[in-house]
């Protein structure tokens, strides 16, 4: 028997490991810490869950969602944590590689500035389509995959196993979405050749829901260059309508059926394509097409009540955008409600102890100052 909401939550997954800065101290740039044999008191650590799977999977399940959580592991120390951590969520199911190791990553995220990791793919690169077997999508309405811009084996061939999955997920009849992330400049990764990637990627995808400066450095480098030399967080005052849904555009032209683009600290955007192409997404989620249609929109940034660390707010906001969907909400709603989630993640240093569930959130929307 289907379920209207059980979810496929697939992709990367790590152990993300955030040391905590003490609160006395502040730091105006990673050049003030990242000084040779010069030693730093920290204020303990904080060890969670990270990459795509942990991050939208595990908050998709705390918003009331039925999910499976589909993510590569080595059957090692860090892959026993992460089994330990899911487990307090009741999620399990994870694939167990023994000739792997566990992902990980070592989160820097000093008060007041955008994260920086140190990762290790490991797992992750040898993540293909077979790995998820054919009865996952047998009672599902939705497969969600994230990061394959870190996965290397997802990303060959222009996203060839990528496109097998979406291929394998469409003949069930499930719709489809699709998350990144940011790539090391001087890795493999960066010399991809992303519009011919995106050109066989997403017309197979439904809801594709980039960061800005994730799908600008992968569409238009040249753009993204003059901005990074700007200095700075390259959002902190970004203009959506002229820099952010020219992007969105290409992307629906490409072939997604919408595009969402987390921008930030300026919000974020969507742009949806018309009534046709809306109308393939997958038949188990009741998508009203002419409601969806042709729609676009500006969701400035929710003012969160406090600030520990950015770690999974755009994965979050993703997982109430989902959620809010296939709740059967109008585009802008569901991206109200994402930019709240992604308010709320960020008062935690997880991605997930911050989180509202979309009643609270809704409950919040009407009344929460924004800010541009």
């Amino acid at each position: 028997m289907e379920h209207p909401n059980k979810i496929i939550a697939a992709g990367h997954i790590c152990l993300d490991i955030t040391p905590v800065f003490p609160s006395d101290r502040s730091y105006s740039s990673l050049s003030e810490l990242l000084v040779p044999g010069k030693l730093f008191r920290m204020a303990g650590a904080d060890v969670h869950t990270g990459g795509s799977v942990a991050n939208t999977g595990l908050a998709l399940k705390i918003l009331g969602n039925d999910v499976r959580l589909l993510g590569k592991i080595g059957n090692d120390a860090f892959g026993a944590l992460i089994q330990s951590i899911f487990a307090e969520y009741g999620a399990g199911g994870l694939l167990v590689d023994d000739s792997c190791s566990t992902s990980y990553s070592i989160v820097l995220a000093p008060p007041g500035m955008d994260r920086t990791f140190l990762h290790d793919p490991a797992a992750n690169d040898t993540f293909v389509s077979s790995d998820i077997p054919e009865e996952a999508f047998e009672d599902c309405c939705l497969l969600h995959f994230g990061y394959p811009s870190v996965m290397k084996r997802m990303l060959e061939e222009e996203g060839r196993e990528l496109v097998s999955l979406y291929t394998r997920a469409k003949s069930h009849g499930l719709a489809t979405s699709l998350d990144l992330c940011s790539i090391d400049p001087a890795s493999d990764a960066a010399r991809t050749n992303w519009r011919a990637f995106f050109e066989h990627v997403l017309p197979h995808v439904d809801f594709f829901l980039p960061s800005f400066e994730e799908i600008c450095f992968m569409l238009d480098p040249d753009r993204f260059r003059r901005l990074e030399k700007e200095g700075g967080d390259m959002t902190e005052a970004l203009d959506l309508e002229k820099e952010a849904m020219p992007l969105a555009e290409q992307l629906l032209e490409l072939g997604c059926a919408a595009a969402v683009i987390k921008c930030g600290k300026s919000g974020m955007l969507y742009k949806t394509a018309g009534a046709q192409r809306l109308s393939m997404v997958g038949g188990r989620i009741s998508l009203d097409a002419a409601a969806w249609a042709d729609r676009a929109g500006i969701q400035p940034c929710f003012k969160a009540e406090s600030f520990c660390s950015a770690t999974g707010a755009g994965d979050t906001s993703i997982a109430a955008f989902l959620t809010a969907m296939l709740a059967g909400k109008a585009p802008g709603e569901c991206t109200a409600l994402a930019a709240a989630e992604g308010a709320c993640c960020v008062t935690a240093y997880d991605a997930l102890s911050g989180l509202k569930t979309l009643a609270e959130l809704e409950a919040r929307v009407g009344h929460w100052d924004s800010s541009s």
